[in-house]
């Protein structure tokens, strides 16, 4: 082994496992899940567990720089050495309990958002799109578990794009805040249910004074009936009165659409408020080009 080279071998492990041929994948599985005994196993051995030939050894171990078997079991051992249970975790072992758990929440959520984009009518999207981007201010009303947190995402969501946005969870301030609304205001109001007096009230009072009024909620509801726009979306329940409600990740679909439609309503000026974000960010080392902006 050449000592004065240094490699990162896990790197190079990580990525074949997720790239390499299928030969290659099964010989970066043996290592991640037992380092210490491919360590020390001849090469026969490994050839023989991960159904390959001991030249396809040989090419894997220089596919991750190392100069061959050997140089690759010597560094290996080094890494071991140096904090192996860090660098090669131990894989997660479920219980068939645990597993029907992550199963129903799964399941339960991707069939939430496909039956929400299947319903949705991106023509009213459209149209409720084009109101807010020409609003001067927006408001957001939302009561509840998950009908709160939508408000204060599409908040989260407009505000990037330079948008006058605040979003209202508290019964009275949504009634105050609908009082004050004019032609130039668009009330976004968010339900589940669509039956949340608030908010139902609130939407009603903001149409009463010239707000363009915009409803996220069950199109058989209350609220729908009081908005002018109704971007309609019905979870019905699982009868899991123990899990949370898939109605969050229906709510929250018809959200991101919204906004992205937004943005494209919008056109090229969304671009600089972005950048800005993004540049205000890089002071404190949380600005990175392959994640999201300020998430």
């Amino acid at each position: 082994m050449d000592g004065t080279r240094t490699i990162d071998m896990v790197a190079n492990l990580r990525r074949l496992a997720v790239e390499g041929s299928p030969a290659e994948k099964r010989l970066a599985s043996l290592v991640f899940e037992d380092a210490e005994a491919v360590s020390l196993a001849p090469i026969q051995e490994l050839a023989a567990r991960a159904g390959v030939s001991e030249p396809t050894v040989t090419r894997f171990c220089r596919a991750i720089e190392c100069d061959g078997v050997r140089d690759f079991k010597l560094r290996l051992a080094q890494i071991i050495a140096i904090g192996g249970f860090t660098m090669f975790p131990t894989p997660t072992r479920r219980s068939p309990d645990d597993e029907q758990i992550i199963t129903s929440v799964r399941d339960a959520a991707t069939a939430a958002i496909e039956r929400t984009a299947a319903a949705l009518d991106m023509c009213r999207v459209a149209e409720a799109a084009q109101a807010i981007a020409s609003a001067r201010q927006v408001v957001t009303f939302g009561s509840g578990g998950v009908s709160s947190l939508g408000a204060v995402e599409l908040q989260n969501r407009l505000f990037r794009f330079a948008i006058p946005v605040t979003a209202h969870t508290d019964g009275q301030m949504q009634r105050m805040v609908a009082a004050v609304a004019g032609e130039t205001t668009v009330a976004v109001s968010l339900s589940a249910s669509g039956s949340a007096n608030s908010v139902v009230e609130a939407t009603r009072i903001a149409r009463l004074y010239g707000a363009t009024t915009i409803a996220i909620t069950d199109p058989a509801s209350a609220l729908a009936r009081e908005a002018e726009i109704v971007l309609g979306f019905s979870v019905p329940g699982d009868g899991q009165v123990i899990k949370p409600s898939p109605a969050r990740y229906a709510l929250l679909t018809v959200v991101d659409v919204l906004a992205t439609s937004v943005a494209e309503a919008m056109g090229p000026q969304v671009l600089e408020g972005l950048r800005r974000i993004r540049k205000s960010l890089s002071a404190l080392g949380m600005s990175n080009s392959d994640r999201p902006i300020g998430d």
